[in-house]
C-alpha cells in the first residue's frame, strides 16, 4: 500500500502524537510518504522518526498544488490521507486530478477548532468546512466524533472511528518528586496527593472549573495539591481565580512542559475538564503511569472510562461533582489505586498503538476494497426510531447480520427519527413516510428487508398495516427483492385487513422468516403461500450484551451494586395491568423475601414502561429500583443477562433474558408472547387475565429451581440454530 499524508506541518499535541506514531508504525510494512507545508519541528521530529518528509512550500497555493501532482503522478499512490484545515485543502483541490480516494482524520470539533478567534474562524474554518464535504471519507478520533459528523450531514457509511494509540511503555530514570519540585521551584511537601492536568489554557479546556473543584476537595484533604502543565490566553484568570478561592498557594502553574513523562509520574490523580474534545491523549498517557483518573463526560471519554470502575466522570463545567470525586480519591487510597490499575488494564489492551495501526490499516483496506467493488444497497423498513429498546435491538441486530454478509453495504433505514437512526446505528436513514425518497432508494436497492417485529398486525393500528404492506408493494414494483425478516404475524382482525394483507403479500413477497409457529398458522389462514416461509427466531435473540465494565459502571450509576442478586420485571400498560398491579407487586415482594433477589424494573420503551413499574412499585414493601432513562439495547440486554428471574409482560425482555439463558416468567397480553414462549420451549407463563399473586410466586419458584447450567446451554443452543436460518436466507439474497 503507498499512502500519501498531507499536513500543515505547524500541528501540536494529540494530532502530533497521533499522526507521528502512526506513521512511524505503518512505514515498517507499507509505504507512506507525508507532504508538510510548513518546515519546523513537526517534520523534522517526523524525520527523526524514519518517516519519509516531503516539504512543499511556496509562496502560491497553486504552486504547491503543482508540485504535488507532479509527485503523484510519478509515486503512484494508493490513497490521500490528511489531517487538518491546510491538508484538507489541498487534498480536495487535487481530487479531479489525482482520482484517488480522499480520506480526512478529524481530531477535534472543526467547530471548535478556532474558538475565541474569529479570524482564524472565518478563513481557516471556512475553508475546512469547504475541503471536509469534498472527503471520499472521514476518520473521528472516537465513536462521538464520528457520531457528530453525522449529525453535521456526512453519510454514516463514509464514517470510520480510530481511538489514538498509546505506547504503554513508560520511561527510565525519571525524577523523584523532589527533584521534579525542585527544577520547577515548587514548594509543595513530598507526601502531598497530587492532582495534575496537561492542556492548554484556553477556553475549550476550562481549567477554572478543575481549580473550583480542586478548591471543594482540599477542604476534605488538605494534603491535596493542585500541577497545571500549559501555556494559553487564561493564565492571569485562573491565577487570580485560585487567589480568590484561597488555594492560590496549593496551585501550581508550571508552564509548558515538555518532559510529560516526569509530570504524570509526580501525579495521583489525572484529570480533564474540557468542554469538548475527541480521545485525549492526556488520559491513556496518564493511564501509563496508572494515575486515577477524573474526566467530564465527552467526546470519546466515556469508551475508555467506565464511571465507578476504572475512573470517574462528570458533566462538563459541574465543579461539585468534580470536587466530590477528588475528595473521594484523595480519602480512598485502596480505591484510587484500584481504578488507577483497571484503568490501565484496559488502555493496554484496546488502545494500543499497535490497535490504532491495526485499525488505521483495515480503513485503508475497506477504502480501497470500496473502490475496486459495486455496494449493495440494502433497505430497512420497521418499527424504528420510536424509543423502543427491542425494536432497536431487531434493527441493530438485522444491520449486523447484513455486514456480516455484505461488509460494504449500503444500508438505509426508514425511521420515524432518521437523525436518531443515523446517529445510534451508523447507517444512512429517511423519514418512514416520505414516500418520494423511499421510491428514490427502491429504484437502486439490491434488497428490501421489512421486519423484524410485529409489522403486519391491525391491533395498534390499522394505518400501519396499510402502511408497510405498500412498501411491499413499492419495492416489488420497482423490482427489488422483498424479504420479511424475523416477522411475528398478527393478530390481524378486520376481515378485509386479512384479505387485502393475504394479496399483497402472496403478489410481491419473495421470502419470510419467521420468529414463532403462531406466525406460520396466521399467515396460512390469510391464504399466503406464494412466498418461501421459514421457521427461525427474533434477529435480536442472540445481540450481545454490552461488556462487563460498562454494565457495572451503567449499574454503579443507577446505585446497583454489580454483584447484587435481583429479579427483573419488564412491565407495561394494557388493557387490564392497572387491576393486577398488587399481584405483581406481591410476587415481586416474595422474590426479596424468598430468594434474596432485589426487584429492578427495566424499561423496554422507557417513558411508559417507567410509570407501569412505578404504579407496581408504590404497592410494594421491598426496596426496588426503576430505571427511568433511556438505554441503549445493549446495555438493557446486559442488565438482562445479569438477573437472577425475569419476569415480563414485554417480548423484548423475554426475548433477551432467552438469549441469554436467565430463567423467564411471561405475563402473556398478546398471542404473540405465548406463541413465542410455545415455540422456543419455556413453559411458565400465565395470562395477564388471570394473573394472580399465587400463580406468579409458583411460576417465579419453578423457572428459578428448574433452571440449571445445563438447560441455560440447551437453550442457548436452541435458540442459535433457530436464528442461523435468518443469516442462511440473507446471506441467499446478498451473495
Amino acid at each position: 500500500m503507498n499512502i500519501l499524508t498531507l499536513i500543515s506541518g505547524g500541528d501540536i499535541g494529540g494530532a502530533k502524537t497521533h499522526v507521528l506514531t502512526l506513521l512511524r508504525e505503518l512505514s515498517k510494512t507499507d509505504k507512506v510518504c507525508m507532504v508538510c507545508f510548513t518546515e519546523g519541528e513537526f517534520a523534522a521530529d517526523a524525520r527523526k522518526m524514519g518517516i519519509d518528509t516531503r516539504i512543499i512550500s511556496n509562496r502560491s497555493p497553486l504552486q504547491d498544488l503543482k508540485e504535488l501532482k507532479k509527485l503523484i503522478d510519478s509515486e503512484g499512490f494508493d490513497v490521500i490521507h490528511s489531517h487538518g484545515a491546510r491538508g484538507n485543502f489541498m487534498a480536495a483541490l487535487l481530487k479531479r486530478h489525482a482520482r484517488l480516494p480522499l480520506l480526512t482524520t478529524v481530531h477535534s470539533d472543526p467547530k471548535l477548532d478556532y474558538m475565541g478567534r474569529p479570524a482564524a474562524r472565518m478563513t481557516y474554518g471556512v475553508i475546512n468546512g469547504f475541503a471536509l464535504k469534498k472527503m471520499d471519507y472521514l476518520t473521528g478520533v472516537s465513536a462521538s466524533m464520528r457520531e457528530l459528523l453525522t449529525s453535521r450531514g456526512f453519510a454514516p457509511d463514509k464514517l470510520f472511528t480510530i481511538y489514538n494509540g498509546v505506547e504503554m511503555k513508560t520511561a527510565e530514570d525519571l525524577p523523584s518528586r523532589r527533584e521534579f519540585y525542585a527544577a520547577h521551584g515548587i514548594n509543595f511537601p513530598t507526601d502531598s496527593i497530587n492532582v495534575g492536568i496537561a492542556a492548554r489554557l484556553n477556553p475549550v479546556k476550562d481549567i477554572a472549573t478543575l481549580i473550583r473543584g480542586f478548591a471543594i476537595a482540599e477542604k476534605t484533604e488538605p494534603r491535596l495539591r493542585l500541577l497545571i502543565a500549559g501555556e494559553g490566553p487564561e493564565e492571569e484568570m485562573l491565577r487570580g481565580l485560585a487567589k480568590e478561592l484561597g488555594v492560590e498557594d496549593k496551585v501550581a502553574f508550571l508552564g509548558w512542559i515538555s518532559d510529560t513523562d516526569a509530570f504524570y509520574s509526580c501525579l495521583d490523580i489525572n484529570t480533564l475538564t474540557s468542554v469538548s474534545e475527541t480521545f485525549p491523549y492526556a488520559l491513556t498517557e496518564g493511564a501509563r503511569y496508572t494515575l486515577a483518573t477524573v474526566s467530564s463526560r465527552v467526546g470519546g471519554v466515556p469508551a475508555l472510562i467506565d464511571h465507578g470502575v476504572n475512573g470517574m466522570l462528570f458533566l462538563p463545567g459541574d465543579y461539585e461533582k468534580l470536587g466530590e470525586a477528588l475528595s473521594m480519591l484523595a480519602l480512598n487510597e485502596g480505591v484510587r489505586k484500584q481504578m488507577a490499575r483497571k484503568l490501565r488494564e484496559k488502555v493496554s489492551e484496546e488502545f494500543s498503538l499497535e490497535a490504532t495501526c491495526r485499525t488505521q490499516r483495515e480503513i485503508y483496506e475497506t477504502i480501497l476494497r470500496r473502490t475496486k467493488t459495486k455496494r449493495k444497497n440494502v433497505v430497512i423498513c420497521g418499527a424504528y426510531g420510536r424509543g423502543n429498546s427491542g425494536d432497536e435491538a431487531i434493527l441493530r441486530s438485522v444491520i449486523n447480520e447484513v455486514r456480516e454478509v455484505s461488509p460494504d453495504a449500503v444500508i438505509t433505514v426508514l425511521s420515524v427519527n432518521p437523525r436518531e437512526t443515523r446517529y445510534i446505528h451508523g447507517v444512512r436513514s429517511v423519514f418512514s413516510f416520505n414516500v418520494l425518497s423511499f421510491a428514490r432508494l427502491c429504484m437502486k436497492a439490491d434488497l428490501y428487508i421489512n421486519g423484524g417485529g410485529s409489522l403486519i398486525q391491525d391491533v395498534t393500528s390499522r394505518r400501519s398495516l396499510w402502511f408497510y404492506l405498500f412498501t411491499l408493494r413499492c419495492a416489488h414494483r420497482h423490482g427489488v427483492p422483498v424479504l420479511m425478516y424475523g416477522c411475528g404475524i398478527g393478530p390481524v382482525n378486520r376481515p378485509y385487513n386479512r384479505r387485502l394483507a393475504g394479496r399483497i403479500i402472496n403478489e410481491n413477497v419473495d421470502c419470510i422468516t419467521l420468529r414463532e409457529d403462531g406466525s406460520m398458522t396466521e399467515l396460512a389462514d390469510m391464504g399466503v403461500v406464494k412466498p418461501e416461509i421459514y421457521p427461525a427466531a427474533d434477529p435480536s435473540l442472540l445481540l450481545p450484551a454490552a461488556g462487563d465494565t460498562a454494565v457495572n459502571s451503567f449499574m454503579l450509576t443507577e446505585g446497583l451494586d454489580p454483584k447484587g442478586k435481583y429479579i427483573g420485571f419488564a412491565l407495561r400498560y394494557w388493557d387490564g395491568f392497572v387491576d393486577k398491579a398488587a399481584d405483581i407487586a406481591a410476587a415481586a415482594d416474595f422474590a426479596y423475601e424468598k430468594y434474596g433477589l432485589t426487584p429492578v424494573f427495566i424499561p423496554i420503551s422507557n417513558v411508559s414502561d417507567a410509570k407501569a413499574a412505578a404504579d407496581v412499585v408504590q404497592q410494594m414493601k421491598a426496596p426496588a429500583h426503576i430505571i427511568e432513562r433511556a438505554m441503549e439495547s445493549d446495555i438493557v440486554i446486559g442488565l438482562m443477562s445479569r438477573m437472577s428471574a425475569v419476569v415480563s409482560m414485554r417480548l423484548h425482555g423475554l426475548i433477551f433474558a432467552a438469549g441469554h439463558g436467565v430463567p423467564l416468567v411471561g405475563i402473556v397480553y398478546d398471542p404473540k408472547v405465548s406463541s413465542f414462549l410455545d415455540y422456543l420451549g419455556f413453559e411458565h407463563y400465565v395470562d395477564l387475565s388471570e394473573v394472580s399473586a399465587d400463580k406468579l410466586r409458583a411460576l417465579i419458584s419453578a423457572a428459578v429451581a428448574e433452571f440449571s447450567p445445563e438447560a441455560r446451554e440447551a437453550a442457548i443452543s436452541r435458540l442459535v440454530e433457530k436464528e442461523k436460518v435468518n443469516r442462511d436466507i440473507l446471506a441467499e439474497f446478498l451473495k
